[in-house]
């Protein structure tokens, strides 16, 4: 099962073709019985002006060869009221996309202040989902297809964020694509025009990519205080509440004998998977599996980690509040080697910053290479060294000494404060300035580790 990464499963026939729908039968997160949402309220994603001041996350995919459908006028997935033809441009009945990660601890994965990849499941509206719909496109060479489309910079960053807790990275991905990339119906091999084989691997592993890197879990975890800790537990209303404020929407949690260990974030999509925008929705049923209180989050070093006391008692529906926020403290920075600067406004994640120092909201984000003494953090991008030149974030050749920057947790600060500037928020391929003076546009720029 998906939560055991590599288990086989059992599916019955229902729909033509051998494609089968799945009951929930495993003890996992999908175990819990489900219902149809009707009337999700909507927050649009897309690295554009549509959703500029919604909450959510912006991601808009990277088409490799740039041949899928084209869909001018597309509709929302799991918000139609009779059945739609083209399904190169509407998702179903897999309508309802979930980014799926995980937090394994023992053993660990990944990076010690990251969540990592778990996968992209099309989930039906009602919470039932399909699996392994097309076993001639079962590949047995994930690697190998990135290589060949030059997807270098995609598979490097798989190694170290899509990890196997049984050390088998090619197996693991093997299995996502096979039990839910083949049932994604936008990524259909007739979807394509002028179709090169396998490409829609490489669409369906940078999308997965593309939207785990704007759902940075373990950085807003930590602003709400709720820190890894050998010590110190949560309840679950309050992790869905620190990770709903930037989502905009609820969120599954998962949990296995009481520890934290999953979370999904739910996504309606507005066109095909390749080229569509993503839209942050409620979950299609209950499913969260964690405990109301006492719910651990243990750290991935095995360390006590950072310190952290909580007494909210507070559970989602329930009408109560906290009766203190959780807190932490930590004498350790997340500003280390290398790592990207991602851009948070408006309760949204958007974008990041580029190797000039510019805002950027669509392309690929710039490796950042920290040094780090103390309290004092300096910056530095291919472009050259990074500071605060005329009030503007600048990294380039010419700055001869590198701005001492400072942090909040995983928050990026000058001169103790937090909260950078813009004129607006940058569009397309446009890129906005970054000042540290007040401007129209107030964002925070939070520390990823790569």
């Amino acid at each position: 099962m998906d939560v055991l990464h590599n288990a086989p499963d059992a599916f019955a026939d229902f729909w033509p073709n051998a494609i089968s729908i799945m009951p929930s039968s495993l003890p996992s997160i999908r175990t819990i019985a489900t219902a149809a949402v009707v009337g999700v309220s909507q927050v649009l994603l897309g690295a554009d002006s549509s959703c500029a001041s919604s909450p959510g996350v912006c991601a808009r995919s990277n088409v490799i060869r740039g041949a899928a459908a084209s869909c001018p006028s597309p509709q929302l997935s799991c918000h139609n009221t009779t059945a739609v033809a083209n399904l190169c441009c509407f998702n179903a009945p897999g309508g309802q996309l979930l980014q799926t990660q995980f937090w394994d601890t023992a053993p660990a994965t990944g990076p010690s202040d990251s969540w990592t990849v778990h996968g992209l499941w099309p989930d039906h509206c009602d919470g039932t989902y399909d699996a392994t719909c097309d076993p001639s496109r079962a590949y047995t060479n994930i690697a190998q297809i990135l290589q060949g489309y030059g997807a270098t910079d995609l598979l490097s960053y798989m190694q170290t964020y899509w990890k196997d807790y049984q050390g088998n990275d090619e197996s693991f991905w093997e299995h996502e694509w096979s039990k839910h990339g083949t049932c994604i119906s936008t990524l259909e091999t007739s979807c394509y025009t002028n179709y090169q084989p396998q490409e829609e691997v490489v669409d369906f592993f940078q999308k997965t990519v593309d939207l785990f890197k704007n759902l940075t879990s373990y950085a807003w975890l930590s602003e709400a205080g709720i820190v890894p800790s050998t010590s110190a537990t949560y309840t679950s209303a309050a992790i869905e509440t620190a990770l709903e404020k930037y989502h905009g929407h609820p969120v599954t949690i998962g949990c296995k004998n009481g520890q934290l260990n999953e979370i999904w974030y739910h996504f309606d999509v507005l066109g095909s998977v390749q080229t569509g925008t993503f839209v942050a929705a409620d979950p299609d049923g209950t499913k969260s599996t964690c405990p109301r209180t006492g719910v651990k989050y243990l750290p991935k070093s095995g360390s006590a980690g950072p310190t952290a006391t909580t007494t909210t008692t507070t559970t989602r529906g329930g009408g109560s509040t906290p009766t203190a926020a959780p807190t932490a403290t930590s004498t350790n920075t997340p500003f280390s080697g290398r790592g990207n600067l991602m851009v948070q406004t408006g309760g949204s994640q958007k974008g990041c910053i580029i190797s000039g120092g510019t805002w950027y909201t669509s392309g690929t984000c710039a490796s950042f290479t920290t040094t780090t003494t103390g309290d004092a953090i300096t910056l530095s991008s291919s472009k050259g060294n990074c500071a605060v030149v005329n009030g503007a974030l600048t990294c380039a050749s010419t700055v001869s000494t590198a701005s001492v920057f400072d942090a909040d947790g995983a928050l990026l600060g000058y001169a103790g404060n937090t909260t950078f500037y813009a004129t607006a928020v940058p569009r397309g391929s446009t890129q906005g300035t970054v000042y540290t003076e007040k401007h129209a546009t107030s964002l925070q720029i939070s520390w990823q580790s790569i």
